[in-house]
């Protein structure tokens, strides 16, 4: 095999527990004691002695609490290696929490570590924008979280920015002690036929990030699409 024309593409040694290997794919450094959830089926390839137990029965009890109708297949991996993960060739964004809440979408969800607290939280206030439920994914604690992307998305400091405007079709993540609030506005695309006229945003401010994605699918289209790319 010649070398130098794989050379962009070999493997290289982890320096943090999660990070990206190219764009869309997220590599994790696993190590005994520190297990990972992910994904079912996101699993693309491993290195050492990695395993799998898929929908743990601690797992299942939170679909009793999932009342949006969407569901969060996941399993537990654990062991000692490196654990390279994708989804459909979707964007991967590696996360680093630290004493922080995330509210995450669940089609987003790539992995995140065991030892965070999780579950489906409530979003205020979310009802009445186009494309989004009432519930979303929270984590919380100190840790790492993978989230998906369709396309390359932007993470905007809120703090830096000031007031950032999003919109919930685009939303795949953003931390929880963020201000929200909506805002209604004309949008110019709705002449073309995306629209009645009206669009509405999302106003974050404060301290955390936003993270948007260059596509304005609603959560219910991109379940559908992974759907029918799993059928």
């Amino acid at each position: 095999m010649d070398q130098q024309m794989v050379s962009g593409h070999a493997p290289t040694p982890p320096t943090a527990r999660m990070e990206n290997h190219g764009p869309t794919m997220a590599k994790i450094a696993m190590r005994t004691g520190a297990d990972l959830l992910a994904r079912t089926g996101s699993m693309v390839a491993y290195e050492g002695f990695v395993q799998y137990e898929s929908n743990p029965a601690a797992l299942r009890s939170v679909a009793s609490q999932w009342l949006s109708g969407e569901s969060l297949p996941l399993m537990r991996c654990h062991g000692d290696g490196v654990l390279y993960l994708a989804d459909y060739g979707a964007n991967v964004v590696c996360v680093p929490l630290h004493d922080e809440n995330l509210s995450v979408n669940a089609t987003n969800v790539l992995a995140f570590d065991a030892h965070l607290e999780w579950g489906v939280q409530r979003v205020k206030g979310m009802a009445k924008f186009t494309g989004q439920g009432l519930f979303n994914f929270g984590l919380s604690g100190t840790g790492w979280v993978a989230v998906t992307s369709r396309g390359v998305p932007v993470v905007i400091d809120c703090a830096r920015a000031g007031e950032v405007f999003v919109d919930p079709d685009a939303l795949v993540a953003w931390s929880t002690g963020l201000e929200m609030k909506g805002r209604r506005s004309f949008k110019a695309s709705s002449l073309i036929g995306r629209g009645s006229g009206e669009a509405y945003q999302l106003a974050f401010s404060g301290e955390g990030f936003v993270v948007v994605q260059p596509s304005e699918d609603s959560t219910e289209r991109l379940t559908e699409q992974q759907h029918q790319q799993q059928a």
